[in-house]
């Protein structure tokens, strides 16, 4: 596997593993609200990624004063989320119940805390290059987790079922999140 197409997987592995709060908490949204609604949801969600990402890109660049070594530190981030998840994994989750696409953008805004403190790292690695890479293929999941939200919006057997794993496979990705930072962070 090339550069690109291991920080093009680790990209896409972020993103999914941060969004899958959000993912539910969306369809959820989705669900409830009228259809012709749907494309100014997506829209405002879309937003509030965009604002997450943004922050996480401008947090990544001002910590290059830093050495990258200490970056290592910030797989705990990741290891902390993926604790927590796995402690609430029984918990019945609270579904939002937004109906305005405001809202939309807050509750993502407000579920965005675990997307910057795994981001920020991930752009602080790779650079100019691998920043555009990484916002790419951020571009390309956030167009996936649209129409996987709103499948998930209009299946509700699917949306219980994808619920269930999300829980279940959230607490190993956060895992292996915290040891791709790890690794690409530690000096040896």
């Amino acid at each position: 596997m090339s550069q690109l197409e291991a920080l093009i997987a680790i990209s896409a592995v972020a993103y999914g593993a941060t969004m899958l709060d959000n993912l539910a908490a969306y369809a959820a949204q989705l669900a409830i609200a009228p259809i012709e609604q749907h494309r100014v949801f997506a829209q405002w969600q879309s937003a509030a990624v965009a604002m997450l990402a943004a922050a996480s890109v401008v947090l990544g660049s001002l910590l290059h004063v830093v050495p990258l070594a200490f970056f290592a530190i910030f797989a705990v981030a990741p290891w902390w989320l993926g604790w927590h998840a796995w402690r609430q994994r029984h918990t019945a989750s609270d579904e939002p119940s937004a109906k305005r696409a405001l809202t939309v953008f807050a509750v993502t805004l407000a579920l965005g805390g675990d997307n910057i403190a795994v981001w920020a790292p991930l752009f602080r690695i790779h650079g100019v290059v691998g920043d555009i890479t990484t916002l790419t293929t951020f571009v390309g999941c956030q167009a996936a987790f649209i129409l996987i939200a709103r499948s998930l919006a209009s299946h509700p057997v699917v949306r219980v079922r994808v619920d269930r794993f999300g829980r279940a496979v959230t607490p190993w990705l956060y895992s292996v999140l915290g040891l791709v930072i790890l690794v690409e962070c530690a000096p040896f």
